[in-house]
């Protein structure tokens, strides 16, 4: 069972953080793709103490056969620590958030138990949404704002698997600025093989240019139902996506959050490339007759496409798509795999 660590804080404005000597302790609910990934690594360059909370059959595989990960920057596979649900206790100095938007009541539910004052939850997910509700529900001085950029999927055999070179992992504080705490975690991952982790002093506005680029590519591999390379080699395909993209631009521009020239060059060259295998998790996970998040992105920037008179008739399109795929899937008539 994974032992507990006493911990002897420093004070960081309102939060204790760090226990003296002792290694960062880090809690990861989830092992698939992200959570997997980005744990795996950090339990691999041994920099953080890091247990994985878990539902029963992923905690079944790891204990059985150690974590596995395949990727481009090395293979690696190792034990665990693991933790089932109700085996969550105070003591973390991070929660690492990496389940579907989806599934954020279940896992605010699962690692109520593991936080306390010195606590600072680390959401990855999809969207937005789950910033304000985390605030809510654990207060503004718990929560920091993050995402993934990474192309992973879970494998039927439970290997983690990197699909290409993005590794990157970005962090900071919801109100701006940068503090000891994620200066912490980003010297924890600065050793970890196969990762870019980066403590930001705007994460909100990394967090809309996310959107802005997993908006448009789930707007077109979702409603095209293929990959952006195959999207770009249609008639017509890299303008609809720089389309989408400047009108996604706009509607972070309208809420506070103009996206960077830099951000939208490189995606406008992602978006153009026909040799591209880039696909959506979202896409994935349709193809795979699985649940989809089709709220929490294509639902969420309807709207705030409707609150900032952005032209929304594609992005209402692209979430009817997936609402009518979610009452397929509802009533089993999807094709049989």
């Amino acid at each position: 069972m994974y032992r507990t660590f006493a911990k002897h804080g420093r004070r960081l404005g309102s939060l204790t953080w760090g226990r003296g000597d002792d290694a960062m302790r880090l809690l990861v609910l989830g092992a698939g793709a992200l959570g997997g990934y980005f744990g795996g690594r950090l339990v691999e360059a041994g920099t953080a103490e890091v247990a994985f909370l878990l539902r029963p059959a992923r905690r079944a595989v790891l204990e059985r056969d150690g974590l596995r990960i395949d990727s481009p920057f090395g293979a690696w596979q190792g034990p665990v620590a693991t933790l089932a649900a109700g085996q969550a206790r105070p003591g973390w100095d991070v929660i690492l958030m990496s389940c579907k938007a989806y599934d954020l009541d279940d896992a605010i539910a699962a690692i109520r138990p593991a936080v306390d004052a010195r606590t600072a939850i680390l959401p990855v997910l999809n969207g937005l949404s789950h910033v304000d509700r985390l605030i809510a529900e654990f207060g503004p001085e718990r929560v920091l704002g993050g995402l993934a950029k990474i192309q992973a999927t879970l494998a039927p055999d439970g290997t983690v698997r990197q699909l290409n070179d993005w590794r990157w992992i970005t962090f900071g504080e919801v109100g701006g600025g940068l503090s000891e705490r994620v200066r912490a975690i980003e010297a924890a991952f600065a050793p970890a093989r196969g990762v870019v982790a980066q403590a930001v002093p705007d994460i909100m506005a990394r967090m809309w240019e996310k959107l802005v680029h997993l908006g448009t590519s789930a707007i077109g591999t979702v409603l095209m139902r293929a990959n952006v390379g195959e999207v770009a080699r249609s008639p017509g395909g890299i303008d609809f996506l720089h389309r989408m993209l400047d009108r996604n631009a706009a509607i972070a521009s309208a809420r506070g959050f103009p996206v960077r020239d830099a951000f939208l060059e490189e995606f406008r060259a992602v978006f153009a490339d026909t040799g591209a295998a880039y696909a959506t998790s979202m896409l994935r996970d349709l193809e795979a007759g699985s649940r989809i998040e089709a709220d929490h992105i294509l639902g969420f920037l309807l709207d705030a496409a409707r609150a900032a008179g952005v032209p929304h008739e594609v992005h209402e399109a692209a979430w009817l798509h997936a609402k009518a795929y979610e009452q397929r899937r509802e009533a089993g008539r999807l094709p049989a795999r």
